[in-house]
């Protein structure tokens, strides 16, 4: 775009504006005959050519953080603290105000967001799900869901339901461990939220869990193979239908185990899978007599009756 205007170096009229700089220049010496200085919204560094451009920086907005990461707060208390004494009560009490304009959801999402790092960390859940656990959550605090019940046990329930929708497998027994809540209850609010926000998640196969159950376990790639073949043909005469999941997969492990001569016990694989010998011992008794694998085990672990 050029202007009708002259160039005070060389008087010139050959002028091109440059959007991204907010500069006008002179195209024949090169003058920089105005500078605007337009926000573009990119920072530019170093040479001012447009390979050279680099967009604004700053951190990404999170759903994990309970204002998306865009609010200034006025300083942590440790950092306060280092402050000369009459700036330390000034911003102390600065602090003070802002905690107290805050309103009551606000306060809430802190604590429920700073509860939902820590659980799914412990459980070592990925990024996505925890943006999705937290997306759920603010849907259903925005909602007055929360009234009624402990803010733990609807973290739980979110994070549980952020799992089944990206196939990550996790059992109501781990989050109780992660969440210090009944399964119950986990399992009460969980059923809660997702019929009232309507959210469709797909029934877990127990195949999803013999990935994490071998990798534990520290079973070799043929017995996880071969564990995954047990369920296959457990699935062809519906033997898997109204069991657990976790449950089914532990003892296609187990079967397999003892198939590969690796010796496990049944109390090693209930703890990893997160439930009692006795279901073990029932699931194992089932596939090895429908699925006829008798003589296929090497050495079979005496079965306590």
């Amino acid at each position: 775009m050029s202007y009708v205007k002259k160039c005070p170096e060389c008087g010139s009229i050959n002028l091109t504006y440059n959007s991204h700089l907010g500069e006008i220049i002179c195209n024949d010496c090169g003058l920089v005959v105005e500078d605007k200085m337009t926000d573009s919204g990119i920072d530019v560094q170093g040479k001012f050519d447009k390979d050279e451009k680099k967009g604004r920086g700053g951190a990404p907005i999170s759903m994990q953080k309970f204002d998306k990461g865009l609010t200034t707060n006025v300083g942590e208390i440790s950092d306060i603290y280092k402050l000369e004494p009459g700036q330390t009560r000034k911003f102390l009490r600065l602090k003070k105000w802002q905690e107290r304009v805050s309103t009551s959801i606000e306060r809430n999402l802190r604590l429920a967001m700073a509860e939902l790092r820590v659980i799914a960390s412990y459980l070592n859940l990925p990024n996505v799900v925890r943006d999705e656990a937290s997306r759920i959550y603010n849907y259903v605090l925005q909602r007055g869901m929360v009234r009624g019940r402990s803010m733990e046990s609807v973290i739980a329930a979110c994070l549980y339901a952020a799992c089944r929708s990206y196939n990550i497998p996790r059992t109501l027994d781990e989050m109780a461990t992660a969440s210090d809540v009944e399964r119950k209850e986990i399992g009460r609010t969980y059923r809660f939220i997702i019929r009232k926000l309507g959210i469709k998640v797909k029934q877990s196969s127990p195949k999803d869990y013999i990935s994490r159950f071998s990798s534990v376990l520290k079973l070799s790639p043929k017995t996880q193979n071969d564990a995954l073949n047990v369920l296959k043909n457990a699935e062809k005469i519906e033997l898997t239908s109204g069991r657990g999941p976790a449950g089914i997969a532990a003892a296609a492990l187990y079967v397999a185990a003892l198939i590969n001569d690796e010796k496990k016990t049944q109390r090693e694989v209930a703890d990893i899978a997160g439930i009692t010998e006795v279901t073990i011992r029932n699931r194992y008794k089932e596939l090895i007599e429908k699925l006829k694998l008798e003589d296929k085990i090497k050495e079979k672990e005496p079965v306590k009756k």
